[in-house]
């Protein structure tokens, strides 16, 4: 049985994260020009390591072996559902990217399409804490019922299909955690050490279903080339060990950190610092403190 070794992703993936990167650390840089304290070299780094992430994700040599080893495939998934998300909102991306637009009608019309009816409405979905925590759980399930994940291992469309929901959702799923965009932050900062770990209970399951089943789930591994002599068993074992170590670490880990947040006294802004500034586009397009 052939394999689909190479994505549709692959000959625009890497410009396209190229591209990216060098707009908004071109927007990046002008925003500190103007107001040097507006946004930190942090949001620059976060940004830069979640677009690797994606990157390694979907383009980088790793993608080779995705046909071969389940745990490589697991290692795609949790870089796009709980690595690159979070690292991508931190860096607070709409500003800097239409900063970094080559010319300023370019720009306008990047705003304008911030504002059109339904891209308002799905902006506005981080406000729902139930949508944000079912959506990833499931594309996280769905996309691993063997009939779809083998769907999305025969063919070059569909497993596209899964990389962008996995990392879409996965935005979805940390917007409020990250608190990013701040207005759209409604939830009780309390509930979401919660919402993060009820989120590893789904993720718990299917490693453990993965890890202790007696079987290959997965058919297409069965007929795959063995490298380094290890076994399908063996691999899918390692594939939801994977999983189960990284989600849990992930998501508790800024789950403790919100709770000594919370159990701590709140802290006053040095004064003529004013958080938030110039992480909003202004209705017209152009860039916007505020």
């Amino acid at each position: 049985m052939s394999h689909p070794v190479h994505s549709m992703f692959e000959v625009p993936a890497t410009l396209s994260v190229a591209l990216a990167a060098l707009m908004y650390a071109r927007g990046w840089f002008r925003i500190r020009h103007s107001f040097p304290s507006t946004i930190s070299v942090r949001r620059l780094g976060a940004f830069m390591v979640g677009l690797l992430s994606v990157w390694i994700a979907i383009d980088s040599p790793l993608t080779a072996f995705h046909h071969e080893f389940l745990s490589v495939h697991m290692v795609q998934h949790v870089l796009l559902m709980a690595v690159a998300p979070p690292l991508i909102l931190i860096g607070a991306p709409v500003l800097p990217l239409q900063y970094g637009l080559p010319s300023r009608s370019v720009s306008r019309t990047f705003g304008r399409l911030l504002h059109r009816p339904l891209i308002r409405s799905l902006r506005q979905l981080p406000k729902h804490l139930g949508v944000c925590w079912l959506a990833p759980v499931a594309a996280l399930i769905g996309w691993h019922v063997p009939v779809v994940f083998e769907l999305a291992v025969h063919s070059r469309w569909w497993h596209d299909v899964q990389a962008a929901s996995f990392l879409a959702t996965g935005v979805l799923f940390w917007a409020p955690v990250v608190q990013w965009p701040a207005s759209l932050a409604t939830a009780p900062r309390w509930l979401i050490p919660l919402y993060l770990f009820a989120a590893t209970l789904p993720c718990d399951a299917l490693s453990a279903f993965l890890v202790f089943c007696d079987r290959v789930v997965y058919p297409s591994y069965l007929s795959t080339p063995r490298l380094w002599n290890v076994s399908p068993l063996h691999d899918q074992e390692c594939a939801g060990a994977l999983m189960w170590v990284s989600v849990t670490l992930i998501y508790l880990v800024p789950a403790v950190v919100i709770t000594l947040q919370l159990l701590s006294p709140p802290r006053t802004s040095p004064r003529g610092v004013v958080r938030g500034i110039a992480l909003r586009p202004s209705p017209t397009g152009e860039p916007q403190v505020g």
